[in-house]
C-alpha cells in the first residue's frame, strides 16, 4: 500500500514541477504516473550504470557531475512519455534538481521511523 501512496505522491510532485520550472509541460496525471514509473526505473537500473562509468569525472567534480546525471536521466524519461515535455538540458536540469528535492520531502514523510 505504501508503495502505491508514494508512486501516486512522486506522481503529485512531478505535477508541481511545471508551476516552478518554466517550459516543463506535463499535460495530464495519467502522464505524470508513467512518468514516475520510469523516473524510478531510469533511476534504478540505469543511474548506477552511468555513475560507475563517469566515476572518474564524478570523482574529479566532487560528486557534482551526478547532477548532471540526474538531469538527463530527467531528460530522457521526457523522451519516452507523451504528455511529458522537457525541451532542453538546461530545463532538465533545474527540474531534477527540484524533482529529486520533492522526492525526498516524500520519502522523509513516509518513512518508517520505528527502530
Amino acid at each position: 500500500m505504501k508503495l502505491i501512496l508514494r508512486w501516486a505522491l512522486n506522481a503529485v510532485a512531478l505535477m508541481l514541477i511545471p508551476e516552478l520550472v518554466s517550459n516543463v509541460r506535463v499535460d495530464s496525471y495519467t502522464a505524470a504516473l508513467i512518468s514516475a514509473v520510469l523516473l524510478g526505473f531510469v533511476n534504478a537500473i540505469i543511474r548506477p550504470l552511468l555513475i560507475l562509468i563517469t566515476l572518474p569525472i564524478t570523482i574529479l567534480t566532487l560528486g557534482l557531475f551526478t547532477l548532471v546525471i540526474n538531469g538527463l536521466m530527467f531528460w530522457t524519461v521526457s523522451g519516452l512519455v507523451q504528455g511529458f515535455v522537457v525541451p532542453d538540458f538546461a530545463t532538465a536540469f533545474w527540474g531534477a534538481l527540484l524533482y529529486s528535492v520533492l522526492t525526498w520531502m516524500v520519502n522523509l514523510a513516509l518513512a518508517d521511523n520505528r527502530s
